[in-house]
């Protein structure tokens, strides 16, 4: 191509059941639509194997997806890396799960698990934590304390309660041994702790307090809380729920992290983990007055920022991806730009360059802050400024390759409110079609496509007959997870007419981006990277 190729990924945008649920159907599209009908269009796989899952009844996100993206192959992910380390016994066997063992045993003070409950299998899994906790008992550990963040995203709104009683369960069964497991301080996920970006540091904050200080609310069980905190606020959903901690009888928290605690952070996913690990371990912190730092061993189940080596000691060693398709270009002087909001930043820069916090050489990154009050009260979030800012630098010339993400269709999707989610996907949309004249205009080409599905399915369906389930009222139950759906693929090419996708390549995934880049640029992709989805021929 003569000038800059783009790739614009619609996060959350996938290709659903077109019915009532789907706000991406339900959307006017006009872009789009033309797009679908009038250019190279087909579907990728953007789920389960095809992204390095451990299968295809897992749903796709964010990490996985920008991470297939830029590395143009396969790696295996953090859930099925940390499924493996736990069969295979490697995670106990490792310096991180022997210095926490050994920490607490010698000074008596409690084993500390924080992280996502819910078997979403996108930050976390709860047979991850039961593993962990069942270990703990097995060596000898008297004392566990865990940090319940309810989930309500990557599961059903307000499926906490089911978790709550697995956890219980466990924690009981253990208990009749005489040691002490209990649950310790809890809240919704998006209230407390599992900020990314550095969008919103009073949500660590307030974490912090919980966790650590044991200040909040005082609640007799994780069950309770959730109850009374969901009969106050009629509607709520479960990552919104405040925070609080567990108290005892004698009205004192039952699990402050106090000097000589361990504490495992049990999320595999990096990118909400990154500020709570920051918390636990820099020496000079600023972003809030956390008070005295208790003196813990801090572990992650994974190591959440290669470059900054956050955190120093963890459970399961992350992927590990070179050779990205960043890296090709940057080796080959290509000039590029990485440009989101706040939201999904990290998406375009750090998981897109193989979990490195740096740029490469000839890379710019721009990041438009996001706005902090809840997306479905403003669902087109930042989209036309990002728009406004990728304009603007590719009439300068400076950029061979661009790649952005308008995060609309993933946060508003998360959500559970179907109106708001067409009015953010009918906002990517708009931006499509300023994007087009431009693209044409500089004789570009601009491939559009999404990590995975989110807006596409609005509604939670019955697993066995795929009907759209409703509420005792016979209102739909709104959805706030990721979907299995494949996402749509198009190319507008207008000065090479002659482009068009493979048609005999099937079951294409989202790691054949990457040489389909390098193809519209010139370049021969790597022999092993997944292969273009390009043909010239007639």
């Amino acid at each position: 191509m003569k000038g800059p190729v783009v790739v614009a990924v619609m996060d959350g945008v996938g290709i659903g059941a077109r019915d009532d649920g789907d706000a991406v159907h339900l959307a006017r599209t006009p872009s789009l639509d033309w797009l679908i009908a009038e250019a190279p269009f087909r579907l990728l796989r953007a789920h389960g194997t095809a992204v390095g899952l451990p299968s295809d009844d897992d749903m796709g996100n964010s990490e996985v997806g920008h991470n297939a993206l830029g590395a143009g192959r396969v790696f295996d992910q953090g859930a099925k890396l940390v499924n493996a380390a736990i069969e295979s016994g490697k995670l106990f066997e490792g310096d991180a799960w022997r210095s926490a063992i050994a920490r607490v045993k010698q000074t008596g003070q409690p084993l500390h698990f924080l992280g996502l409950l819910s078997d979403g299998n996108v930050h976390s899994h709860i047979e991850h934590l039961f593993a962990l906790i069942r270990r703990a008992a097995q060596e000898g550990v008297q004392n566990v304390r865990v940090h319940a963040l309810l989930d309500g995203r990557d599961v059903p709104e307000t499926s906490a309660l089911t978790y709550v009683e697995m956890l219980e369960k466990v924690l009981a069964e253990i208990r009749t041994s005489g040691k002490d497991y209990r649950v310790a301080s809890g809240g919704g996920r998006m209230k407390v702790t599992m900020d990314r970006y550095e969008a919103d540091w009073p949500m660590v904050e307030r974490g912090w307090k919980h966790h650590v200080r044991g200040e909040g609310r005082g609640f007799r069980s994780l069950g309770d809380a959730v109850e009374t905190l969901r009969a106050e606020t009629p509607g709520v959903i479960d990552q919104n729920l405040p925070g609080f901690v567990i108290v005892g009888d004698d009205g004192e928290p039952v699990g402050r992290i106090e000097d000589g605690a361990a504490v495992i952070l049990f999320n595999f996913r990096g990118d909400r983990a990154v500020e709570i690990s920051r918390a636990f371990e820099e020496a000079t912190f600023t972003k809030f007055d956390r008070g005295a730092k208790p003196d813990v061993f801090f572990a992650g189940m994974m190591q959440y920022d290669g470059d900054l080596k956050l955190p120093a000691h963890f459970l399961v060693p992350p992927p590990e991806i070179e050779r990205t398709l960043s890296e090709h270009l940057a080796a080959n002087g290509v000039t590029q730009l990485a440009i989101s909001e706040t939201q999904k930043f990290g998406h375009v820069t750090y998981f897109w360059n193989g979990n490195r916090s740096e740029a490469l050489a000839g890379e710019t990154w721009i990041e438009v802050p996001s706005d902090t009050r809840p997306f479905e009260e403003r669902p087109w979030m930042k989209a036309a400024e990002i728009t406004d800012q990728l304009i603007d630098q590719l009439r300068t010339g400076k950029h061979r390759h661009a790649r952005l993400n308008w995060a609309n269709g993933d946060m508003v999707g998360h959500t559970g409110v179907r109106e708001p989610a067409i009015v953010a996907v009918e906002s990517v949309d708009l931006q499509i079609g300023r994007l087009l004249p431009v693209i044409k205009e500089l004789q570009g080409a601009l491939l559009i496509t999404a990590d995975h599905g989110n807006a596409d399915e609005m509604y939670e369906r019955d697993k066995k007959t795929g009907a759209i389930q409703r509420d005792e009222h016979g209102r739909p139950k709104a959805k706030t997870s990721h979907t299995l759906n494949p996402v749509p693929c198009c190319l507008y090419a207008p000065s090479a007419p002659e482009l068009r996708f493979d048609e005999t390549m099937k079951n294409a995934g989202l790691a054949n981006v990457a040489a389909t880049v390098l193809h519209l640029l010139g370049f021969a992709a790597p022999a092993d990277y997944l292969p273009s989805l390009l043909t010239t021929s007639e």
